[in-house]
């Protein structure tokens, strides 16, 4: 049996020390200009030593240099850095960048600039009573207090009613019905014919349709209370994608009825409500707010900015803080001055940096996609995270935080920052390769512009683009046709013949 023994021995190596002020960097980079926002609000009421800048913003050619801290607040730091405070963390030396590879790696520590801010909800702002309620009149009624309200009224016992809410909460904001019922009955510890029982009053609820469970059953629950639902409709209900298809010998046969019916059925049909719960109040959507501006210069090149409008702009009122040190005689008030400074100071450097390190990467792909803004989609080339990284001497982990959720307003619309990286697809005899969305470009123009007698076959698109110098498969093609929501051509084919059939007839 073999022994043990104890040694000493050295040994060198390299590992990442995540400080919670760079996790707050890197958690900020990642962020949209809403949630930052937001979380520089936080930080203003969490912070007393945080201020608004309420100053005219700098132009773009004034952020070479990073800002400097004034000498007062040097000499806070210094005062402060004298004493031995257990709470108190060095401000790390300004990167280049300042982002590293992995983030996943925690901090140890509680740390309380850093709780869960992903994701934050706006709170009251305490400005009285009065405000409140008005905003909480002006706010919609929602489909499911709508829902909930009729609920109430309804002819039902305690048990059911609990079941109503149950099925409520289980429609979505299109007015269906997202849950099974067995499931259901199964959790709430009732007979599946109870829940059965209730869905049928819960569908008879306002708005016509609500809760059903697919398309045909919330068309059929609005034409059942026209009393428009016969044997006829219901067949024609059951062969919906017939009349996706536009297969109009096929609903024949499946309804029973001539061609006449079937296109009176059709336009019945399209009176009806598909999504009956869109008529009630949902999450406002939020415009898109561009971070970055691009813009045609006198000399023929493209000028890039930050949307000086979207970056929060602090201060660190050291004024305050050395009138609050100077009459702080404990420890703890000390801790907790040193460290509110610290978090500022981070805080205001880790905004200018991830200010600097957007414009970086946003002039960069303005630089490779320069085709794309001179002359259209077509000329969008393949790009990915490396190129842009390694142009820039970033990380691609960098890259890809810094084009999450930031847009670009260019002189052909607001795009994603994201949307300029697409995959390459070769050429034929070796020359530069294709970018994706540019092949997706020419597959639509081609489609748009094809006759009625000759409806092009996945196959001929690929003959076309082949002879265009494009090497791509059939599959692939097929593929953008979809992604694009695009019909098979026989599908077309059908489409625009039903279409002349129309013209002719209205003739």
């Amino acid at each position: 049996m073999a022994g043990f023994s104890q040694r000493l021995e050295m040994r060198q190596g390299q590992s990442l020390v995540m400080t919670p002020q760079l996790q707050q960097a890197i958690k900020l980079l990642q962020l949209s200009n809403l949630e930052l926002v937001e979380y520089v609000e936080q930080e203003l009421e969490r912070n007393p030593l945080l201020e608004r800048d309420e100053s005219e913003p700098r132009h773009e050619a004034e952020r070479e240099e990073p800002p400097q801290a004034p000498k007062e607040a040097e000499s806070l730091e210094s005062e402060l850095a004298r004493e031995d405070f257990s709470k108190a963390e060095d401000i790390d030396a300004e990167r280049e960048d300042v982002y590293p590879e992995d983030s996943r790696v925690e901090s140890p520590g509680p740390v309380s600039q850093l709780a869960d801010w992903t994701t934050l909800k706006s709170g009251p702002r305490g400005d009285g009573d009065e405000n409140a309620l008005e905003s909480s009149l002006a706010q919609p009624a929602t489909l499911k207090d709508h829902l909930l309200e009729q609920l109430t009224i309804a002819a039902l016992d305690a048990e059911k009613r609990l079941i109503g809410a149950a099925l409520i909460d289980a429609i979505d904001e299109a007015g269906y019905l997202r849950a099974d019922l067995d499931e259901m009955a199964v959790r709430l510890g009732v007979p599946g014919e109870a829940v059965c029982e209730v869905l049928a009053v819960v569908q008879g609820f306002e708005p016509t349709g609500v809760a059903a469970r697919d398309l045909a059953e919330c068309l059929a629950l609005q034409l059942r209370e026209h009393e428009r639902l016969d044997p006829a409709m219901a067949a024609f209900l059951r062969h919906l994608d017939l009349v996706a298809r536009r297969d109009i010998p096929g609903l024949c046969a499946a309804c029973g009825v001539d061609a006449e019916d079937i296109t009176d059925m059709i336009a019945e049909i399209r009176t009806l409500t598909p999504k009956p719960g869109l008529a009630f109040g949902s999450e406002p959507v939020q415009p898109v707010v561009p971070d970055v501006f691009v813009r045609e210069g006198a000399d023929g090149g493209w000028h890039v900015e930050l949307n000086s409008d979207t970056l929060p702009r602090l201060l660190v009122n050291s004024r305050y803080c050395a009138k609050v040190l100077s009459g702080a005689r404990d420890k703890d008030s000390k801790n907790y001055i040193a460290e509110c400074l610290n978090n500022a100071n981070w805080l205001v450097k880790s905004l200018d940096q991830r200010a600097r390190t957007i414009l970086k990467v946003a002039s960069e792909i303005v630089r490779q996609q320069d085709g794309f803004l001179a002359h259209g989609v077509r000329h969008l080339r393949p790009l990915n995270l490396r190129t842009i990284a390694d142009a820039i001497a970033m990380h691609e982990s960098t890259v890809s935080r810094v084009t999450s959720n930031k847009y670009i307003a260019t002189p052909r619309g607001v795009f994603e920052l994201k949307y300029f990286f697409t995959a390459a697809i070769q050429s034929v005899n070796g020359a530069e390769s294709h970018s994706a969305e540019a092949v997706r470009d020419r597959i639509r123009e081609m489609i748009d512009r094809e006759a009625a007698a000759e409806i092009l076959s996945d196959d001929r698109i690929v003959a076309l683009l082949t002879a265009d110098g494009v090497n791509i498969a059939r599959r692939t093609v097929a593929k953008y046709r979809e992604s694009m929501r695009i019909p098979s051509s026989v599908e077309r084919r059908r489409l625009k013949q039903s279409d002349i059939v129309g013209l002719a007839a209205g003739r």
